[in-house]
């Protein structure tokens, strides 16, 4: 059969319901991990639901217990037709965040998935249980349509602590280093560039949460009595602020300034909109920083946030004068930027600019680090063209995603080359109530992944290149 065959099967996949019935089931399965009741959920994922379908295609699977985390297990499948073929890894997260139950818009239940025209609604649907779903449908329409033989091995590891940063996913992988081994990750998350346009991306910005603190005294003081005398925390730490990112959100620490925005880079990005679909806010053009487009500022560059400042009691507000403020503060980095030295700069900047009463500490978030697969790399050229093959339109390709994935798991510690196709869109609404995947970019995406899977066991993969 050809590829023409898989394409169409994946297709009949979603118009006969398959893939509606098989998501339905899944986010039945009410695995959160961000509830430590519910962990018995995700145990329940990975054996009651992905390895019996996994063990349909052929594979053999095994369950591991998190080395950092209890009851945040992992699931490890092979599907070996031959070791002397080369092998491609694919990886997903079967837990979801918190169910948010109650708030879901028309009364929806979080668990149960419930249509709306285009939009398929329910916890983890997007984030990620589609996704994995759709490469899964995909690949057993490409093993049809190539007689039961890929012509090449494929693994599979689902996580179920992604939600929590991934707890014991790096020791992990260097402990299971040898049964992981593979030529090329294949995965799927987070979302295109607009609903209608099939992406690419390479890795992810890497990022770092941290904390400001002003703590002068114990409790507040009346400012009636000592205005103007005592020292403001609040007043102290906006203008600290102030000092590290301007009024249009640029980034005043030289030391947090990127460097790998290469030609390169910005040839790859040269012809990407950002369009969040239905619902999304505006792109506000003047913010950011000076010379760049919104793509450049999002994939090719670093953003500092300012996540949260309290000072006193907003809620409550009396006379007085504050004897602390706090701010929690995010840096998402691209390739250049070590996670390990933001904290520090930033100290040395505080200090060197005024501000000794400041104190700067990372947050108890694990930071993430930056990864990118230039966009050249034969894999990605491979994966365009056979996206575009399929669809007819030319996939957006970004060297990194702007948001953050493990892939550090797979890029360095695996040392693979990191292709991923994600296949929901920025107005989700994955993490709050409302969370839903679009119809028919799952459609089109079921194609996708059936035609890449196909073309992967072809003349001119780059799983045989020598």
């Amino acid at each position: 059969m050809s590829r023409e065959t898989a394409v169409a099967a994946a297709a009949a996949f979603f118009d006969e319901g398959r893939f509606e019935k098989d998501l339905a089931r899944r986010v039945a399965i009410a695995s959160t991990s961000q509830e430590p009741d519910a962990r018995p959920e995700l145990e329940r994922y990975l054996t009651a639901e992905i390895g019996p379908a996994l063990a349909g295609l052929g594979f053999a699977w095994s369950t591991f217990e998190n080395p950092e985390m209890a009851g945040v297990p992992f699931l490890v499948a092979e599907r070996i037709e031959d070791p002397a073929l080369p092998t491609v890894l694919t990886y997903g997260h079967g837990d979801t965040v918190r169910g948010h139950e109650g708030r879901w818009r028309d009364g929806r239940d979080p668990w149960t998935l419930s249509r709306d025209g285009d939009r398929l609604y329910g916890r983890g649907s997007a984030d990620n249980k589609a996704q994995h779903t759709i490469n899964q449908l995909g690949l057993e329409a490409a093993l049809k349509a190539r007689g039961g033989k890929l012509g090449y091995n494929v693994k599979a590891l689902i996580e179920t602590g992604e939600e929590v940063g991934s707890p014991g996913l790096r020791p992990f992988c260097r402990d299971q280093a040898e049964r992981l081994k593979a030529d090329l990750l294949v995965a799927s998350d987070g979302p295109r560039v607009a609903p209608d346009r099939p992406t690419l991306y390479f890795g992810s910005r890497g990022v770092i949460n941290f904390t400001l603190t002003v703590d002068l005294r114990q409790g507040g003081h009346h400012s009636g009595n000592w205005g103007g005398a005592l020292a403001n925390p609040g007043t102290i730490l906006a203008n600290a602020l102030a000092s590290l990112v301007g009024p249009r959100g640029e980034i005043r620490v030289q030391a947090l300034r990127p460097t790998s925005l290469t030609d390169a880079v910005r040839k790859a990005l040269a012809d990407i909109e950002i369009d969040g679909g239905p619902g999304a806010p505006a792109i506000d053009a003047d913010w950011g920083e000076p010379g760049l487009t919104p793509p450049e500022r999002v994939y090719g560059w670093n953003a500092l946030e300012i996540l949260a400042f309290v000072t006193g009691d907003p809620a409550k507000p009396v006379n007085a004068i504050p004897g602390r403020a706090e701010a929690v503060c995010q840096l998402r980095f691209v390739v250049g930027t070590r996670p390990e030295e933001v904290v520090p700069a930033i100290a040395a900047h505080l200090r060197q600019a005024g501000f000794p009463q400041v104190v700067a500490a990372p947050a108890r978030d694990t930071p993430m680090p930056a990864t990118r697969l230039d966009p050249e790399h034969p894999a990605a050229r491979f994966a365009a063209a056979s996206l575009e093959k399929t669809t007819g339109k030319r996939p957006a390709l970004l060297p990194n995603l702007g948001g953050t994935i493990p892939n550090d798991a797979f890029s360095e510690i695996l040392g693979l080359p990191t292709v991923w196709v994600p296949h929901s869109y920025a107005g989700c609404s994955q993490h709050a109530p409302n969370e839903h995947v679009l119809r028919p970019v799952c459609r089109e995406a079921l194609t996708v992944m059936a035609g890449l899977w196909y073309d992967l066991g072809e003349p001119g993969s780059p799983l045989f290149a020598a």
